[in-house]
């Protein structure tokens, strides 16, 4: 039997009566599944229930989720209230998600991409299908080339949409698979996919501050070839700590 990887409580960067910031490691459930592993929210739910004494189950509402293997930041809303205001912000395009990502093959400088995606259930893959089909869900994300080397790109992704696996299956359709992505790429096992929630963008659902979070990947596997560049695209872009 294969031993589940264990996890400990995610790194909390920001937390009010509102409002929780955390960073999801890579492999990490977002939220609980059939497999029965560790998920983040469970962590979190716990670690609000122990910090604060709350008897019973803690509220915290999932605003937006990350695929198993990708890491970086994920917000949390603390009361019903501020999940519904941010789940607005979502929708609206107030909330913002931006990726950094290193892919196979010579990126442009930008590009909008623009596809129709269908999942498989019994498969859990999702795939590009035709407009004329008049199925599936408009899936929108906008990538800006940084550097590239080694006939690898790095980029930055900012969603539109938010649909399953939408970055992993965009990019590969449009002939830029994502380094280590064994699903739609040519990742092979015990690599990490090449992708991060870097920064996050949102107003308090409370109080209507713009807040930003900032966070690069840690410098191992394929990231430490492009540290450089991570510490640029931080200076780039510049964080509005929520802290001050």
């Amino acid at each position: 039997m294969k031993e589940r990887a264990m996890f400990e409580t995610p790194k909390i960067l920001f937390e009010d009566n509102h409002l929780l910031v955390a960073l999801k490691e890579p492999n990490l459930l977002v939220q609980g599944d059939s497999t029965g592993d560790q998920d983040m929210l469970s962590l979190l739910k716990n670690y609000v229930k122990e910090k604060y004494n709350k008897p019973g189950e803690a509220y915290l509402g999932l605003v937006h989720r990350m695929d198993r293997p990708v890491g970086g930041l994920l917000c949390f809303a603390k009361t019903s209230k501020a999940a519904e205001r941010l789940s607005r912000q979502i929708q609206d395009g107030r909330l913002k998600r931006e990726y950094v990502a290193v892919v196979e093959g010579i990126a442009k400088e930008t590009e909008t991409l623009r596809d129709i995606l269908e999942k498989d259930s019994q498969t859990n893959m999702v795939r590009v299908v035709p407009s004329y089909l008049h199925r599936g869900k408009h899936a929108v994300l906008h990538y800006r080339c940084n550097a590239f080397k080694e006939g690898h790109s790095l980029v930055t992704i900012q969603l539109e949409t938010g649909r399953a696996h939408q970055i992993r299956v965009q990019m590969a359709h449009a002939g830029l698979p994502l380094w280590g992505d064994m699903r739609y790429g040519a990742g092979v096992r015990g690599r990490r996919i090449a992708l991060w929630g870097m920064r996050l963008s949102l107003l308090h659902p409370i109080s209507g501050k713009q807040m930003v979070f900032l966070c690069a990947p840690n410098s191992s596997g394929i990231w430490l070839n492009w540290r450089k560049e991570l510490d640029g695209l931080q200076a780039i872009w510049p964080e509005i700590s929520a802290l001050q």
